[in-house]
């Protein structure tokens, strides 16, 4: 993979939990709790006993209907083999009879992961009956504070939409969108993430890279199932950005081990990364991240007010764009060098009203404009950039003089409330981590992604990462999974027109395509930061898992 994609694959998506009352800073209104999640030391660390779970109650009213509901934050230990997760119990030590040795030292045992996660059960609901949904975000490499502290979980950190907020104390409130009016939730946090840790020998190489992540949750996943006797539950993936591109190589090796699927939903996804609006200018003679940008460009201009005879409505001119996206751009470009002067020009033009961006810069382009320059360009004459995983936001450019966008208002305008929620409420409401280092990123010193994928469905070795045909290797192996995608229209960082496209492009009969359904919101990457938005993922994904399992 060439480096300058991996270096943007780390700017990809980063990418609610608790009784219904806010968080409160003054520690002395909270019970005594003894404390849990110290690791004991009974041998190598590898295979130390976890500690216990830490099991709360709760309730949260969704649609005006109260539930009540039990929250388990724990730790399960997996394996980096499938033979060596094997030997291991579900209290994380060695099995008597799995004829391993504990190594002399510490640092030579096999590498292992241990993975936190927080489980949500409605009480009072059918367990053989209830579906359970497996909640991740993405990075790769970020832990799921996003996904769990702002959108299905039972309570949600508030976020002023369009605006960074103050610095703390930050509110934490009951989630009226919960989804757990429709399903019992798992949140994961990855491997190196959260109070997820990997240990033993080369164990960032067993842990770190597509293949290895995938292979990671299948074995945490089966052991779930396994804890909580849910094995005939309806199981569903949730994955968000690069969670989308763990949903396709996830599904694929659940499939590979017995695991069917009822259905999973991808937001905000990237399975190609030739797909990216900040790939294609890595990998030349690769120009689909090109032209399947232009509509969220078009859509960002329009946001802006930049668009020039701006229509009045959105939708209707998107739809025109998209044409001309997979038309005239997509066409003058496959043509390379043989693009006559004139015809450039005339494309120019056209680029020019649809984004704003001049026809002269367009031509400077040379037609090919990554996400990180339109971005620094939009607003250019104002000093200003745009957002990148959400284009309505704005902030000051750091670089005016810079040919890209150094930083991204949005991210850097959500990440402290969200970081600061989630450790209160862990310590606070779930009795878990209050000896703990929450980490929001494994990609410290040394880290490093490995992008090979051999996948379940097949790969090309040297070929741009890609788990399409994971995906369509689940499909066409289990017929009965349902797919849903959703987005927004404002994310230059996983491009809603692109994720249609590998949807529309997967290699399956053209008869499971009716087995994938598309939801788009006027938002960004994150769509729950939308109020909105928000409650219409919560009736969208709802509606999915309900018609999923009625095999609809």
């Amino acid at each position: 993979m060439h480096p300058a994609i991996a270096r943007r694959l780390t700017r990809l998506c980063i990418l609610a939990t608790m009784s219904p009352f806010a968080i409160v800073s003054a520690s002395a209104q909270q019970p005594a709790v003894e404390k849990t999640t110290t690791l004991v030391a009974s041998g190598p660390i590898n295979y130390a006993a976890l500690p216990a779970d830490s099991t709360t109650e709760g309730t949260v009213t969704v649609g005006g209907k109260a539930i009540a509901y039990k929250a388990v934050a724990g730790l399960l230990r997996v394996g980096s083999t499938d033979k060596q997760d094997a030997t291991l119990g579900l209290d994380g030590k060695l099995l008597p009879d799995s004829g391993t040795d504990l190594p002399a030292k510490p640092e030579d045992a096999t590498a292992t992961a241990t993975m936190f996660y927080t489980a949500y059960f409605a009480k009072d609901a059918d367990a053989a009956t209830r579906p359970i949904v497996f909640i991740y975000n993405g990075g790769p490499g970020s832990a799921t504070m996003y996904l769990r502290m702002a959108s299905f979980g039972p309570v949600r950190v508030v976020l002023p939409d369009l605006d960074h907020p103050a610095g703390g104390p930050y509110k934490i409130v009951p989630n009226e969108d919960s989804l757990l009016d429709t399903a019992d939730l798992v949140f994961i946090d990855a491997p190196g993430t959260g109070y997820s840790r990997v240990m033993g020998k080369d164990a960032n190489k067993a842990f770190y890279g597509i293949d290895q992540d995938a292979a990671a949750f299948q074995r945490f996943i089966r052991r779930f199932l396994t804890k909580t006797d849910r094995w005939d539950s309806p199981r569903f993936l949730f994955g968000e950005s690069y969670g989308t591109t763990r949903d396709a190589a996830l599904s694929a090796a659940l499939q590979r081990h017995g695991v069917d699927l009822n259905g999973v939903v991808f937001l905000s996804q990237i399975l190609s990364f030739d797909d990216s609006a900040d790939g294609s200018d890595g990998n030349p003679g690769t120009d689909n991240g090109f032209y399947l940008a232009l509509p969220s460009f078009a859509a960002t201009a329009w946001y802006h007010h930049k668009v020039p005879n701006q229509p009045a409505e959105l939708l209707p001119w998107l739809h025109e764009v998209e044409q001309y996206a997979l038309g005239g751009y997509a066409t003058a470009l496959l043509q390379g060098a043989d693009l006559d002067a004139d015809k450039k020009a005339e494309v120019a033009g056209k680029l020019e009203s649809y984004t704003g961006i001049p026809a002269a810069l367009w031509i400077k382009a040379n037609l090919r404009m990554t996400g990180g320059q339109f971005a620094q360009d939009l607003l250019g004459a104002s000093g200003e950039t745009t957002g990148r995983l959400d284009s309505r936001w704005q902030g000051p450019s750091m670089n005016p003089m810079s040919s890209d966008a150094d930083y991204d208002p949005f991210t850097e305008s959500i990440e402290s409330a969200i970081q600061a929620a989630m450790n209160t409420y862990a310590h606070t409401t779930l009795k878990f981590g209050d000896t703990m280092t929450y980490e929001p990123s494994a990609r410290m010193d040394g880290w490093n992604w490995d992008m090979a994928v051999k996948g379940q469905g097949g790969g090309w070795p040297g070929t741009s990462s890609n788990v399409m045909s994971d995906l369509a290797y689940t499909m066409k192996v289990n017929p009965h999974m349902h797919v849903l995608l959703m987005g927004g229209y404002f994310d230059l960082g996983t491009l809603y027109f692109g994720a249609t496209y590998e949807m529309k492009h997967l290699p399956i009969p053209a008869s499971l395509q009716k087995n994938i359904a598309y939801k788009f919101f006027p938002t960004g990457h994150m769509v729950y930061v939308n109020p909105e938005a928000r409650a219409g993922i919560h009736q969208r994904t709802a509606e999915f898992i309900r018609a999923s399992i009625a095999g609809q």
